[in-house]
């Protein structure tokens, strides 16, 4: 259970002083040994990404090769001060990242040791800008999607977990948590068996799978509909990509305070560390390679998907 870590981030999070520096403290906390935090401005104020690397007991960190997670957590900002008093729904994503990192921390103290490694990532804004949406407005970023990507999406992660409240539309209508299929370089490939398996297994309750469309797998910034940003680490890398949707069953604007189900962040951190345990012994797949690599010879490649397309 991460209940107690969900409420520790919580309180580290719910404050308009909140920085990286008092996360990573907070890791460190739990013997955290590799975590960078680093201030990034853009043109609507700084953000405090924080990173940290937890490694496993075969994996690329000991020179060995069990696969590496990343588990991302995707948001506008923690708060959006001084328009809204308070921790925001948009924060979630950053939540369940840093509470799946005190557990995975935790669990080495007492002795067990995932295969591979896990990166988590995500970032510390108290005072993110909003912006117009529909059906509800949006949380918007200090800093733009492209900085995001460039500072937690690297060449070290080999499948990575995107974990973002995705509570602005009408097309979930579910509350708790619900996964996306998978996305690899332009593809939309079909929904990972295994990862099915962990979520009834998480959930005891039957698999929900939020529906996609070509638009929320490109980059932001073409002009395009996006259901939101969990899956724009997809636009960056070669790697798959699989989103973790924090739901409600109505339209829940991402700068709502008081929005924030503690027991649904609980069970959407402990499906990543689910998928973490499994994936690590390669026991779970984002993927069908050989159906991927049959799509390719097919169709051809699919990246112009990734990029900003066709000028004028």
């Amino acid at each position: 259970m991460l209940i107690k870590q969900i409420m520790e981030v919580c309180e580290i999070i719910d404050s308009a002083t909140a920085n990286g520096e008092q996360m990573k403290a907070y890791l460190e906390s739990y013997g955290a040994k590799d975590v960078e935090v680093k201030t990034i401005t853009g043109d609507k104020g700084s953000t405090d990404f924080i990173r940290v690397v937890i490694p496993g007991s075969k994996g690329k960190a000991k020179g060995m090769e069990a696969p590496t997670l990343g588990i991302l957590g995707r948001l506008g900002g923690i708060g959006a001060r001084p328009e809204m008093i308070g921790m925001v729904s948009d924060a979630d994503g950053a939540v369940v990242a840093m509470a799946a990192a005190a557990k995975l921390l935790d669990m080495q103290i007492k002795g067990d040791f995932l295969d591979g490694d896990v990166i988590l990532s995500t970032h510390i804004c108290p005072d993110a800008p909003t912006q117009p949406h529909k059906p509800v407005p949006f949380m918007g970023s200090p800093v733009d999607m492209a900085t995001v990507n460039r500072e937690e999406v690297s060449g070290e992660l080999d499948a990575i977990l995107s974990v973002d409240t995705t509570k602005g539309n009408r097309v979930i209508n579910h509350r708790g948590f619900a996964i996306s299929a998978t996305v690899k370089e332009g593809y939309i490939l079909k929904v990972s068996d295994q990862l099915l398996d962990v979520m009834q297994n998480t959930t005891g309750k039957l698999p929900v799978v939020f529906p996609l469309s070509t638009q929320d797998i490109t980059p932001y910034g073409n002009g395009v509909h996006h259901l939101n940003s969990i899956l724009q680490p997809a636009t960056a890398t070669a790697a798959p990509v699989v989103g973790v949707a924090i739901t409600a069953e109505v339209a829940v604007p991402g700068c709502a305070t008081g929005a924030s189900q503690p027991y649904d962040l609980e069970q959407a951190a402990r499906y990543t560390l689910e998928v973490a345990k499994e994936f690590g012994r390669g026991n779970c797949s984002f993927y069908d390679q050989d159906e991927f690599e049959l799509l390719t010879r097919l169709y051809g490649g699919m990246q112009q998907f990734q990029t900003l397309g066709k000028k004028g």
